[in-house]
């Protein structure tokens, strides 16, 4: 009933279970525990005394049940401080090792080391979700690779390129993220064991001076926890940059989704529409668009309007990207004001901010995918439109056909621009179909090469190596980045994505 009666996040119902379960305070209540008992096992085995029923003790009790989640509620209206409810909590469990949790510690131990585990394995979900993305537009792009279709450049017809020709744009940015997440993944290190101001003092008075102890005391928590990599310098928190570092790829994920989400609505609306001039009415003919995202038998596109197939994934998509692209400058921010050791000021800000950014990449990648494998491709509207538009552009086909047989260059481009005009008036101001070619034909001064009118307007002629690229690309490119023993598991183990909504 709660539930219902306070705000949840949408991201928790659209993202996966593994990424919503990775930044749950039950995640990260156990994660803290879990960076208490290393610490503890780790002070022990350099020769402080901790009992092993201390150490057992924690080790049984690193779930939370509920009632433990209650205790910590209390304890935190009492102390006003969160991880010292925790501390609490956790002794009230393991008695035995009450007095020797978070010993020599500050917060920021298990805060910010548990953030950098949570970054760290978040970013490696992503990977895979991208890896899986990649796979199937690429096997989109192979089964269209010389399919010709209209090209756009300012949104207005240009030479023709293929459909997957136009996808391997996307995967290429797709890769470039690719890289760049496993850039910000592999630099992710390990905040350690440095005390309140990042001096190692309470942990070098511990060991009496020792400095060798407190240097294999971090080194071993490291290990345990995962890491080879220390930061070698920190203060109380590991510096607010390395959330920059990691936040930017992912805002930059971002920006590719928004395109490609675009250029697939774009497609949605590219319709092909005729007029009924010959019988003198207003009605129009719509045949259909060019791509469409998938779409249910029973889905609903509009309330009002019962023909609507709005690309609702594709705007989720945009709507989303957005949110995330703004996401980084929460971290730009934070880290420009962290004033000499540290100030608190980043905390409420990080616990929105970090869980964000991952749930809401984690949600466009599965979104993306979802109209990936259902994508629509229709390629008689395709063609049409290639024959409205094609006729223009073969012009320059037909001139140098002209001057095979003899003719003048500039006596032909004159004809056809004079054709041209008379084909765009009847399109633009009548409705009519372009009849740029009939005119041609009928015109006795390209006589010589009416034959030869056909070959010059065949699509497949005005796409250039668009084909090859696309193999060239898939194989030297796509391949080898998939190709990788953790992302190749990822790839051939990925099925068909279910969205909750």
């Amino acid at each position: 009933m709660e539930a219902y009666q306070t705000y949840q996040t949408p991201l928790s119902s659209y993202a996966s279970k593994e990424m919503a379960h990775l930044f749950s305070t039950a995640h990260q209540s156990r994660t803290w525990r879990e960076l208490w008992l290393t610490l503890a096992i780790a002070e022990k085995q350099l020769g402080l005394p901790i009992s092993d029923e201390a150490i057992e003790q924690m080790k049984n009790n690193l779930d939370f049940t509920l009632e433990q989640f209650d205790i910590v509620k209390k304890e935190q209206v009492k102390r006003h401080h969160e991880v010292m409810s925790h501390i609490h909590t956790f002794g009230q469990v393991a008695p035995a090792a009450a007095g020797i949790i978070h010993l020599g510690a500050t917060s920021c131990y298990v805060t910010d080391n548990a953030d950098l585990m949570f970054m760290r394995t978040g970013l490696t979900y992503l990977l895979k979700s991208l890896a899986v993305l990649i796979s199937r537009l690429s096997a989109f792009a192979m089964q269209y690779k010389a399919l010709p279709t209209l090209g756009f450049t300012h949104f207005q017809p240009a030479q023709l390129t293929t459909v997957g020709k136009r996808a391997t744009l996307w995967i290429q940015e797709l890769l470039w993220d690719l890289r760049n997440i496993k850039r910000a993944r592999d630099d992710i290190g390990f905040r350690g064991v440095k005390g309140p101001t990042g001096t190692q003092a309470s942990f070098l008075v511990l060991f009496d001076g020792d400095h060798d102890k407190v240097e294999e005391l971090e080194k071993l928590v490291a290990t345990r926890s995962g890491f080879q990599y220390i930061y070698p310098v920190t203060s109380q928190t590991y510096s607010r940059k390395i959330d920059i570092d990691v936040l930017a790829p992912l805002a930059s994920l971002g920006a590719t989704a928004h395109k490609i989400a675009t250029d697939l609505r774009l497609l949605a609306n590219l319709k092909v529409v005729l007029f009924d001039v010959d019988a003198n009415s207003d009605m129009i003919d719509i045949i259909g668009q060019e791509v469409e995202e998938p779409w249910e038998s029973t889905q609903i596109g509009s309330s009002a309007m019962a023909y609507k197939r709005n690309p609702i994934l594709s705007e989720r998509v945009c709507s989303l990207s957005r949110h995330l692209m703004v996401l980084h400058q929460n971290a730009l921010m934070s880290s420009s004001v962290q004033w000499f050791e540290r100030t608190f000021d980043d905390s409420a800000n990080r616990r929105i901010t970090l869980p964000e950014t991952f749930l809401t990449a984690d949600t466009i990648l599965s979104t993306l995918q979802k109209v990936c494998e259902g994508l629509v491709v229709y390629p008689k509207i395709i063609a049409r439109r290639i024959v409205q538009e094609l006729p223009f552009m073969a012009t320059e086909n037909i001139i140098m056909a002209i001057v095979k047989k003899g003719g003048d260059r500039q006596e032909a481009h004159e004809k056809l621009r004079v054709l041209s005009h008379e084909a765009a008036h009847q399109v633009k101001n009548f409705g009519l179909e372009n009849d740029l070619i009939e005119r041609v034909q009928n015109d006795p001064y390209f006589s010589p090469i009416h034959d030869e009118l056909e070959q010059l307007l065949d699509p497949q002629t005005f796409i250039g190596r668009a084909p090859e690229q696309v193999d060239n690309f898939l194989k030297e490119w796509v391949e080898p980045a998939l190709a990788e023993d953790e992302l190749k598991g990822a790839v051939s183990a990925g099925g068909k994505v279910e969205l909750n909504v």
